[in-house]
């Protein structure tokens, strides 16, 4: 995965984008009660997908910087308590380790958008927003958890992958290149 802060950030920014458009997705079919009415989900419109496109493309700075601030340390430090990179298997620490984040993330992510749809937009007294923020953590953390380790970040993981394939091919060239120059 990422080798350097570039890449890093790079990595952070996909991240970001595809847990806030999938959460975005989301809550706007619960906002547009999709899920209360008969077969749920499944009365989903396309309507939804561009509704959540206009609200990720702001949310998703909020999740990097919000993650970047505190969402990924703690999680990684919630993380080293359960799982030994040495000992243990490399996707089980990386399953615990998103499982931790979205611990972390997904009540800040639920504060900010409570403060921003609820009491700020929709004009829900200030003196609420504890109960609001409680509901919305409840609402939101089952989805953020699946979506996280099931769409997200196999995605993310992809994308990543995929860009920076030739990069540690191209090192190896250069590098091969440069022992051949030498002799």
């Amino acid at each position: 995965m990422p080798k350097n802060r570039i890449q890093g950030i790079i990595f952070g920014i996909l991240m970001s984008i595809t847990m806030a458009y999938g959460m975005e997705v989301y809550n706007v079919a619960w906002k547009m009660g999709i899920p209360t009415q008969p077969v749920g989900f499944s009365n989903m419109t396309n309507s939804v997908f561009w509704g959540a496109l206009l609200e990720a493309a702001y949310m998703w700075l909020f999740v990097f910087l919000f993650s970047n601030l505190w969402g990924n340390r703690l999680g990684a430090r919630l993380a080293s308590g359960l799982v030994d990179p040495a000992r243990d298997n490399a996707f089980l620490c990386q399953t615990v380790r998103a499982c931790c984040t979205v611990l972390v993330m997904c009540p800040t992510m639920s504060l900010v958008a409570s403060i921003l749809f609820n009491v700020v937009l929709a004009g829900m007294p200030a003196v609420q927003l504890p109960a609001i923020w409680v509901g919305t953590v409840i609402k939101n953390f089952p989805m953020a958890l699946l979506w996280n380790l099931f769409a997200a970040g196999p995605v993310s993981r992809l994308v990543f992958r995929t860009c920076f394939a030739h990069v540690g091919e191209k090192k190896d060239v250069m590098a091969s290149e440069l022992a051949e120059a030498a002799e």
